[in-house]
């Protein structure tokens, strides 16, 4: 379970309080008529002054709910705001929906276009798999399905070398049950895991090993990365459903209202 306040969001949240103990806003109408705004050297050297830090502790005590409200309302807020920003680019680099899946691998035929970048090695990625996967077999006639790397390899060593494996298998026309096998196996990655999927899967085996070693399933892969940092992605899985940015480990609930919200605009 997350911690009700992680580093990131009690840095949020004393800078929210900052505002509100400092800022003129907060005091009785007549004094803020007559303060003008703190400047910021004035905030931070209040920020620092032991009394003002009582003052926070004294307003987290007094109002939990309604401070972990503003800071979840705050943090909504600047997730939307990075989603149009994120549809803004998407618009302006792919005019079309299409125009994003180029060579990435894709199943399904319809004109609902659903672009994953993902990671084989993380978590939420598996579960997101699992959503994904039956809303395509319940909806092939209606989207297309298009898986893309977002290896995240700072915090998953083996998210490259899977990737590169599901791409060698690829080769050989056995990219989705290579890509399946890799997240019902998830907590076995490794070298053992991807020779016995190829195995399995019937793979010409020395080519396989060819195929994924080499520089082209590297400068495959880095091309999808360079899509994701393009549009300004910093995790997975993110989803993307015609111009709909679906960040995180979407639900078949959550997939199927933004599709059939996609019917109701045209």
């Amino acid at each position: 379970m997350r911690p009700l306040f992680s580093r990131r969001r009690l840095g949020v949240l004393v800078a929210l309080l900052v505002g509100l103990l400092v800022s003129p806003l907060g005091l009785p109408a007549a004094a803020r008529a007559a303060s003008p705004p703190a400047t910021a050297p004035e905030l931070a050297a209040k920020a620092l002054d032991p009394a003002f830090e009582q003052q926070v502790l004294a307003v987290i005590r007094r109002h939990p709910a309604v401070l972990i409200e503003a800071l979840n309302a705050y943090e909504r807020d600047q997730q939307e705001a990075q989603r149009r920003q994120q549809a803004e680019k998407l618009r302006r680099l792919y005019p079309q929906p299409r125009d994003l899946i180029g060579d990435s691998p894709s199943r399904g035929s319809g004109k609902v276009v659903v672009v994953e970048f993902s990671d084989f090695q993380c978590p939420y990625c598996a579960q997101a798999h699992e959503a994904l996967k039956a809303f395509v077999e319940q909806h092939g006639k209606e989207v297309t399905f298009v898986y893309k790397n977002f290896p995240l390899t700072q915090i998953h060593p083996q998210a490259l070398p899977a990737a590169r494996a599901a791409w060698a298998a690829g080769r050989q026309g056995q990219f989705w049950a290579y890509h399946d096998a890799l997240f019902a196996n998830q907590a076995r990655l490794g070298e053992p895991l991807y020779g016995e999927i190829a195995n399995n899967l019937k793979l010409d085996l020395p080519r396989f090993d060819r195929d994924r070693k080499g520089p082209a399933s590297l400068q495959a892969i880095q091309k999808e990365v360079d899509q994701a940092e393009a549009l300004g992605l910093q995790g997975t899985p993110t989803v993307v459903m015609d111009r709909q940015f679906l960040p995180g480990a979407v639900t078949a609930e959550v997939l199927e209202e933004q599709l059939a919200e996609l019917g109701r605009s045209k």
